[in-house]
């Protein structure tokens, strides 16, 4: 029993890691929704986290599959071209390039990776009272 409730850690350590990664790309991409640049190459480009589920050749059921981050990668869409003529970082055209970035997006997405970073903790803390509890059993 102690053995699963190990794995139990395992995976939701695993949750949290990749959980605090999505985090951090979400605020980085909120950090740049609105900014500037000349050229379309040069804007930033919103991120976003792949993950992939880790089989535990120890488990045969794999009930316990951990999760890991595979890559960070930028999305698809293209920069938006905006007229501000009196920009700074207005070109030759009157135009600057901010990324294609829906910050209410950004916003449920950041607040998906919090509620499953809070599942994990709790995961983690009830699984923690079972082998506290597993261990008093055996004192007595």
């Amino acid at each position: 029993m102690s053995g699963d409730l190990f794995r139990i850690f395992n995976t939701s350590a695993s949750a949290l890691t990749a959980q605090s990664i999505r985090l951090n790309t979400v605020a980085s991409n909120l950090a740049n929704a609105n900014t500037a640049s000349k050229t379309p190459d040069a804007t930033y480009k919103s991120k976003q986290v792949l993950f992939q589920t880790i089989l535990d050749k120890e488990d045969p059921d794999q009930a316990a599959m951990p999760v890991r981050v595979v890559d960070i990668v930028d999305a698809p869409s293209q920069p938006i071209p905006t007229y501000e003529p009196n920009h700074p970082q207005a070109n030759g055209d009157g135009y600057v390039f901010r990324p294609a970035i829906s910050v209410v997006e950004e916003m449920a997405n950041m607040m998906s990776a919090s509620r499953s970073y809070e599942a994990n903790v709790e995961v983690m803390t009830t699984a923690r009272q079972l082998l506290q509890r597993t261990l008093q059993v055996g004192q007595n």
